[in-house]
């Protein structure tokens, strides 16, 4: 789901970015290892997406448990969702939503994808700036077509407004509810006595969508046997710690996920991308013209001062935004690693180093037919 980070802390550091061997151990995970996405290729017959190899999706819970269930053949679903907060999704809210199309075109399994208007009114709704509920709905609606965009089974796949579907998923809410106290939810997030009630509850609400109970018109009246896996961002896994914690007081299965990585600013690869700050936002409905712009104006370079200097020495890749984002968005494996070679740090065999501008200028036609190809679907 879309990161929460006016709840959850997980902040980066300036210099150092986010440790993300730090959350792992902060927050009893387990690292993806080679093993299992060998495992995962073995049984699947597929390449393992470019962001598991890659180490940007790097930390999971029970991901063992869903290959042991594809392996049996037994039912799991997908869940995710998304707060909708603007117009249309930038290229760091997509993220969750390619990946999850991966997995669901992967293993060939249902999916659920919530969207909590009714949280982004709760902490960002303000009648007199026109951040009503409606707005928030609308913005859902407008939200969903970025999403069905992404190409999802449409006979697999279930995308519900939580202010629409809440009166079949409130059993569950409730049930959830009173197996949490108010101690557990205001250690886990933070709760003051000024925030609404609202907030209080709302824990429960993104839970409820982790078990099959919560759809009895996909899977059934009291299905308590299908799994749930969840790709998210790291900064969720405490909605979810909660969710597993609670799951057998009301006898049903602990929720698996899997954690990515933040997608980086424009402005800085330490830094996480924010809907609200357009410097640092390319959307998948801006121009061509306005991603060239927004990459050669803002993308933060890790390329020397001067010329002659980025020619003997290279880029630092662990800060430049280009390098970072093709990390993300390029599917050629000798393409990256021919950028790594002749960008970053290290001797080139033939010619000088590449340039910021050339590094840039790469990044700009790889995203350009992504965004082209979502905007025609």
């Amino acid at each position: 789901m879309g990161a929460r980070r006016e709840q959850l802390d997980v902040e980066a550091d300036d210099e150092e970015g986010i440790d993300y061997d730090k959350l792992i151990d902060r927050f009893g995970s387990q690292r993806i290892s080679d093993e299992l996405i060998a495992r995962m290729e073995k049984l699947t017959g597929k390449k393992a997406h470019p962001w598991l190899r890659r180490g940007i999706f790097f930390s999971h819970r029970d991901f063992e448990l869903i290959l042991d269930l594809y392996e049996a053949k037994k039912p799991f679903y997908l869940y995710t969702g998304r707060g909708p907060s603007s117009d249309a999704l930038h290229m760091g809210h997509l993220i969750p939503f390619m990946f999850t199309k991966w997995l669901q075109d992967t293993f060939d399994v249902p999916l659920v994808i919530q969207m909590t208007d009714d949280e982004k009114y709760l902490w960002k709704g303000d009648i007199e700036k026109g951040q009503t509920l409606d707005k928030f709905y609308k913005l859902g609606k407008e939200n969903a077509r970025d999403i069905i965009a992404c190409g999802f089974d449409v006979s697999k796949t279930f995308i519900f407004s939580n202010l629409e579907y809440m009166g079949h998923m409130y059993p569950t809410v409730v049930k959830i509810e009173k197996a949490v106290t108010y101690s557990q939810a205001k250690g886990i997030f933070g709760f003051i006595d000024s925030d609404n009630v609202g907030k209080h509850s709302f824990p429960a609400i993104q839970a409820a969508p982790s078990f099959p109970v919560a759809f009895p018109h996909m899977f059934g009246e009291n299905n308590t046997e299908a799994l749930c896996l969840i790709p998210c961002a790291i900064d969720q896994d405490p909605y979810f710690r909660m969710t597993r914690d609670v799951a057998p007081r009301l006898g049903w299965k602990k929720p698996a996920l899997l954690h990515s990585k933040f997608f980086p600013a424009l402005t800085g690869a330490k830094s996480k991308m924010s809907a609200s700050n357009a410097s640092t936002t390319i959307y998948v409905s801006d121009t061509p013209n306005e991603i060239k712009t927004k990459v050669n104006k803002y993308a933060f370079s890790g390329g020397q001062v001067s010329v002659d200097d980025q020619k003997k020495m290279g880029a630092n890749l662990d800060v430049d935004v280009s390098y970072q984002w093709m990390r993300f968005f390029c599917d050629d494996d000798e393409l990256l690693a021919k950028m790594a070679a002749e960008y970053g740090p290290g001797p080139v065999r033939q010619g000088d180093k590449m340039l910021t501008g050339e590094a840039k200028a790469m990044l700009i036609e790889t995203i350009k037919p992504i965004i082209a190809k979502h905007q025609a679907a």
